[in-house]
């Protein structure tokens, strides 16, 4: 028996909080924004995604495979200081659940964010947002069981399953983000200070690409996921106007059965002496000049406790 007085309920929550300050349960949505958004809809039901919905107002869609979701956005902005979307897609946005989206929307503003202007019009939901990397947002969400963020924005495609299942159990496991040289540091404390992730040590790898730092995100072990920062090759100068959300990285418990899958939908993977396919991971070819995914060995579509 302990001699230890017992721990209060106050206590243990603070320890959570120091562990996961905003509450942080995984990803809701990555967001793509382009000029073309039939060629890169072709994309993605090729890797198994549906269109779902329609934004009530804007040019948007929703495409969804089992808990993935992901937006196309091809909204023109109304306001002159909005970036017009480009015809090669980029990843612009990704949406992280929380336990709840105010407080942890002012609780990332105590800790340096910068804060995003609303820019939301009639009948639509405010989200609130703070500036990632490049010119990307990061999104907090806490409409995502009962009810959804989607519900108030969006309009379902009439006769399309709204919950098409994921091919072979994907699942958001991470996502590659380039930064500029010996700009690691400055972006792992941002996210170390920020949202409570934590430095994976360095002999602890995933996939085929193995480069850069990795970063857990504080979430439970059914939603975690992890941000992988990449600097240039040594022999590349001043790159940091290049930085920005590079691809998503899909979970898979079975990565050679998943690869045989998808390839009977058309995609194709990269076979090369320095990248190839292998039961550790695989890389999908880049379409449209930049989109391309990562399937990284992951047990969480078998078991919700394994990472």
């Amino acid at each position: 028996m302990s001699t230890h007085a017992p721990t209060s309920p106050t206590d243990r929550e603070s320890i959570l909080e120091a562990v996961n300050p905003l509450g942080l349960d995984g990803i809701e949505f990555i967001e793509y924004t382009t000029s073309k958004p039939q060629a890169l809809g072709q994309v993605l039901e090729m890797m198994g995604f549906r269109p779902i919905a329609r934004h009530r107002s804007r040019e948007v869609l929703l495409y969804r495979q089992g808990g993935l979701n992901v937006i196309v956005n091809a909204h023109i902005p109304t306001l002159p200081d909005g970036a017009m979307p480009t015809d090669k897609p980029v990843i612009a946005a990704i949406a992280l659940r929380v336990r709840d989206a105010a407080a942890a929307y002012r609780r990332a503003l105590e800790r340096g964010a910068w804060a995003v202007p609303p820019r939301v019009e009639v009948m639509e939901l405010n989200i609130p947002a703070i500036h990632g990397v490049g010119k990307s947002r990061l999104y907090f969400v806490d409409r995502y069981d009962k009810f959804s963020i989607y519900d108030v924005d969006f309009v379902p495609i009439p006769t399309v399953d709204q919950n098409p299942p994921a091919v072979a159990g994907l699942h958001f496991f991470g996502v590659v983000q380039y930064i500029g040289n010996d700009r690691t540091e400055d972006w792992a404390e941002f996210y170390r200070e920020l949202f409570g992730f934590t430095d994976l040590p360095d002999e602890q790898r995933f996939g085929i690409l193995p480069k850069g730092r990795i970063l857990s995100s504080p979430c439970p072990p059914a939603s975690r996921f992890y941000i992988q920062l990449i600097e240039p090759e040594a022999t590349v100068l001043n790159v940091e106007d290049d930085e920005g959300l590079q691809r998503i990285g899909l979970g898979s418990a079975d990565v050679l059965a998943t690869v045989a899958e998808l390839a009977k939908r058309g995609v194709e993977f990269v076979e090369s002496r320095g990248v190839h396919t292998e039961d550790r991971g695989a890389l999908t070819k880049t379409w449209l000049g930049s989109v391309s995914f990562e399937l990284v060995h992951n047990q969480r579509s078998v078991t919700p406790a394994a990472v």
